[in-house]
């Protein structure tokens, strides 16, 4: 049962979801679940960012387009764990040096990793936000 606080704390998140964000130039990560394995899962791309400040390639300087036309990229690394935690663990603290290179860029991806878990959990659909 929804409450007027859960609304009200989903209408913060839907318009904190909305602003603009730098992009890290150590890569992106996609993030998703493999259920039957029971494991939730981070492929890591890297990526260079361009005068415009968008992400771009390194190989070629293509930019990486959120939508629309898709373009095939080699991962980088794929990271996998049972827990968000674990998932933090081997995505940040293991690798040296860190691929991250923004603390917001880590603040993200240890709520989406906290997300997924949750959908992992209570059986739920995770999308990556």
């Amino acid at each position: 049962m929804q409450t007027t606080v859960n609304f009200e704390l989903q209408a913060i998140d839907d318009q904190l979801s909305k602003r603009p964000i730098a992009l890290d130039p150590g890569g992106y990560y996609i993030i998703y679940l493999d259920r039957e394995a029971g494991l939730i899962c981070a492929k890591h791309y890297t990526n260079i960012i361009n005068e415009q400040g968008l992400a771009a390639d390194p190989e070629t300087g293509e930019v990486i387009a959120c939508g629309g036309k898709k373009v095939e990229r080699s991962v980088e690394k794929l990271y996998t764990a049972r827990t968000a935690k674990e998932l933090c663990v081997e995505v940040i603290e293991k690798p040296q040096p860190c691929p991250l290179t923004m603390l917001d860029h880590a603040a993200y991806l240890g709520r989406e990793f906290t997300r997924a878990e949750y959908a992992l959990v209570n059986g739920t659909e995770y999308i990556q936000d």
